[in-house]
Formats: structure tokens, sequence, C-alpha cells
């Protein structure tokens, strides 16, 4: 038990530095980049057209980018999302989930709640 224990710890602390190291993208390319997403999920993915695509503007860089890795992979399955996913570099997901995790967004944490 305490090997166990021991293992997970030292798998976890050799998983920080990516997790914390977050999602490395630029802005600005995203921006250009988005022009496609727009039209299911808005310019800033605030104005999304339909109540079935989600909100982007907002989001953890790295949910969004995870997100789209798996659409790309098929762990996450979306007909549309895999088709937009399938010609995406990991250099074009990291400048979109770096351009919509910066834009303003309507999503709030559940930390809200208990401040009301």
């Amino acid at each position: 038990m305490i090997l166990r224990t021991a293992s997970a710890l030292a798998l976890f602390a050799l998983a920080l530095p990516a997790f914390a190291a977050g999602v490395k993208g630029n802005v600005a390319a995203g921006a250009e980049k988005s022009k496609t997403c727009a039209s299911c999920h808005g310019a800033t993915g605030n104005e999304s057209l339909d109540d079935t695509y989600p909100l982007l503007a907002g989001q953890h860089p790295e949910y969004l980018a995870k997100a789209l890795h798996d659409y790309k992979s098929g762990a996450r399955q979306n007909a549309i999302m895999a088709g937009f996913a399938a010609g995406l570099s990991d250099e074009d997901i990291n400048d979109l989930s770096a351009y919509f995790a910066a834009q303003k967004g309507v999503i709030h944490d559940l930390s809200e709640i208990d401040k009301r």
C-alpha cells in the first residue's frame, strides 16, 4: 500500500510541470484561425448560434486544448468538430485555445455560488 501511494505521488509530481506550463498559444494567431469557428460559436466564442453549441470564451485553455485534441483523436465524438479538428496542428490547437481563453466570457465557476 505504501509503495502504491509513493508511486502515485511520484507520478503526480512528474506530471505537475505539464499542467503548470499550461497552453502556450498565440492569441493573435488564434484570432485569425478562429474565423472558421465563428460560424457556430461566434466571433469571440460568446455568441453561439444554437444552444447546443458551447460557449468558448473565457474557458480554461487547457480544457479547450484537450477538447480539440480529443475531437481530433476520436476520443470525443462529434461529427462536425471531428471534421474541423482533423486538420488542426498542435500549434493551431494551442493558438485557438489561447484566443478563446483570452476572451471575456459569461461562464462562471462554482465558486460564485458560495459568494451569494
